[in-house]
């Protein structure tokens, strides 16, 4: 790739460790271009808080925050619902995102007459396929930066010592520094003592689950919820008619003190792979 062109980067943002580095090693390896971070609002709720600031202090011209809840739920959710699509029990809270952010990526990217779309996703995970797939199809001709395909920084430990080096601040640890991946579908975690499938996870540990109680810690009697549906679709909680997203949000909120739908499973990824990851799914489980 001639670095030379490129002067106007869009970048997928969320702030977690890999794309809060990315800013300061842009900056250095591709001639200090200008840096537009874009964050998809896919209902990650207070991962939100701070970002701005965040993004501009480490290096970005501006943060561009679009919502994009009710798109992935009507377009992507709510079909794949319908017909009831899991892979390996997985209930693809990632899947469903990514595509939706990679589409608002690429048009960001042309209106705002950018160079080049970078994400953070690793070389060896979906992501840079659903990412790449989504800014391939609305923006042929953009250039892709995947850093994980470039640089020597090979372990998230790596990765902390970069961001030390560079004042880059993070809200995580060594020792609480799981993978995670959150919307409002699910929460995802990878790496740390889960690289073992031999080691069980630690659900009571705290900070550990998010969405969800541990079952140890559910109550010992039931909760019962209505939902109505029309075509396949949830319309209604509890008798009241609310929009897809708001029902996710409220089983979200009633499956987690339950300690609903926790997956634990090494999973078979598109890029030859095997996985191992820990899901959190409460709302989705129930529907």
């Amino acid at each position: 790739m001639n670095k030379e062109g490129i002067k106007k980067i869009v970048l997928a943002y969320s702030g977690g460790l890999d794309t809060s580095i990315i800013i300061p090693w842009l900056k250095e390896n591709y001639n200090n271009p200008e840096i537009i971070a874009v964050s998809g609002n896919v209902g990650q709720a207070d991962e939100l808080d701070g970002l701005e600031e965040k993004a501009l202090k480490t290096g970005a011209s501006k943060l561009i925050v679009a919502d994009l809840i009710d798109e992935m739920v009507d377009e992507v959710i709510i079909p794949a619902l319908k017909m009831g699509a899991s892979y390996e029990g997985y209930l693809l809270g990632t899947a469903f995102a990514r595509p939706i952010i990679g589409r608002k990526l690429a048009q960001i990217a042309l209106e705002e007459g950018a160079d080049a779309v970078c994400h953070g996703a690793t070389g060896k995970g979906n992501d840079q396929v659903r990412f790449e797939l989504a800014i391939k199809r609305f923006a042929p001709d953009m250039k892709i930066i995947a850093p994980w395909r470039e640089w020597d920084i090979k372990s998230r430990d790596e990765e902390i010592d970069y961001a030390e080096a560079h004042n880059v601040p993070l809200k995580i640890s060594r020792e609480t520094n799981y993978s995670k991946d959150k919307n409002l579908w699910h929460l995802s975690h990878e790496g740390l003592d889960l690289e073992d499938p031999a080691n069980e996870p630690d659900y009571d540990k705290p900070g550990f689950l998010e969405m969800s109680v541990s079952p140890f810690q559910a109550p010992d009697k039931p909760t019962y919820v209505t939902i109505d549906f029309e075509a396949g679709a949830p319309v209604a909680f509890n008798g009241e008619k609310m929009k897809a997203s708001k029902i996710i949000e409220k089983l979200n909120e009633a499956g987690g003190r339950n300690g609903i739908g926790l997956l634990d499973i090494v999973e078979n990824r598109l890029v030859g792979m095997k996985d191992r990851g820990v899901y959190e799914t409460p709302g989705g489980t129930i529907l």
